[in-house]
């Protein structure tokens, strides 16, 4: 009886020299930040060096995968590397089993960064920052120069081993975890919970960013009637939620031109804010 490539465990192939490349490439995570993928080509860059090790004997799948990460992502910049080290340990899965559905790849990512956002914000954000800028400011009131150095190494040292070890552990841990649920036949399963996780994070990321509302109001027999007040009953947020999907239409044609469709969106914003339909 003979076994497939899946049921063997998954050699080690991520080496040191490899492994430092991508931990100082995620330093550069938010360089090339845009409305458009937001921290995707910086993503992409970072995994650069994984990719062309798995898929460089093979051009359409390097191309393939190198579409795959340039995807919209977008999540706290300290805990990504763990995404990272995930996304490498299932490039290499792929590679290894031609039956493994590489649309889980963006799936896992996806639903990956709203926890991980959450998490990172709250340390890094919330804690870190505050503790770091209060010590900071704390000898640098009484005239210290130790004040913008404490500021930084309050702050960067965990960022560091954030990055480091989340890294390490993704690609090691990861790796271990999606190999048992590809042989338990839970992958499946677990990237149709993943696509709900991250359809429910953009549904809170457009709900949160976009605020589309409409001032419009009318007279009924003495009542007045607010047209975002019945909008509201039917769905929180659906000027935005419309906007969304109906960019997302154009987005999604073959041959969508991303300028002429931000024109449009001026345009129209422009046109019914001066008569005042949406706010």
């Amino acid at each position: 009886m003979t076994t497939t490539a899946i049921e063997k465990p998954v050699e080690r192939k991520l080496d040191r020299k490899e492994f430092n490349k991508i931990y100082w490439r995620s330093f550069t995570l938010l360089a090339s930040f845009n409305s458009e993928r937001m921290e995707g080509l910086g993503f992409l860059y970072a995994i650069m060096p994984s990719l062309k090790r798995i898929w460089g004997d093979d051009t359409e799948e390097y191309k393939e995968a190198m579409h795959r990460h340039i995807a919209a992502f977008n999540m706290t910049v300290a805990p990504s590397p763990f995404v990272m080290g995930i996304a490498i340990a299932m490039e290499e899965m792929a590679k290894d089993d031609p039956n493994f559905d590489k649309s889980s790849i963006n799936a896992i990512k996806v639903s990956l960064m709203g926890p991980l956002s959450g998490i990172g914000d709250t340390f890094f954000w919330g804690i870190f920052k505050v503790l770091a800028c209060s010590l900071g400011i704390s000898f640098a009131s009484q005239g210290s120069i130790l004040g913008p150095i404490i500021l930084l190494l309050t702050f960067n040292i965990p960022n560091f081993l954030t990055r480091y070890y989340g890294l390490k552990i993704g690609y090691n841990n990861g790796n271990e975890l999606l190999t048992s649920l590809q042989r338990s036949g839970k992958m499946k399963l677990f990237t149709y919970c993943a696509g709900i996780v991250g359809v429910a994070s953009i549904g809170c990321m457009v709900a949160s960013w976009i605020g589309i509302t409409s001032p419009l109001s009318f007279e009924i027999s003495g009542s007045s009637i607010v047209i975002q007040e019945y909008l509201d009953q039917i769905c929180p947020q659906l000027l935005s939620l419309g906007a969304t999907l109906i960019i997302y239409k154009f987005l999604k044609k073959k041959n969508a031109n991303i300028m002429q469709i931000i024109l449009w969106i001026v345009a129209i914003a422009f046109v019914c804010g001066c008569f005042g339909i949406i706010a």
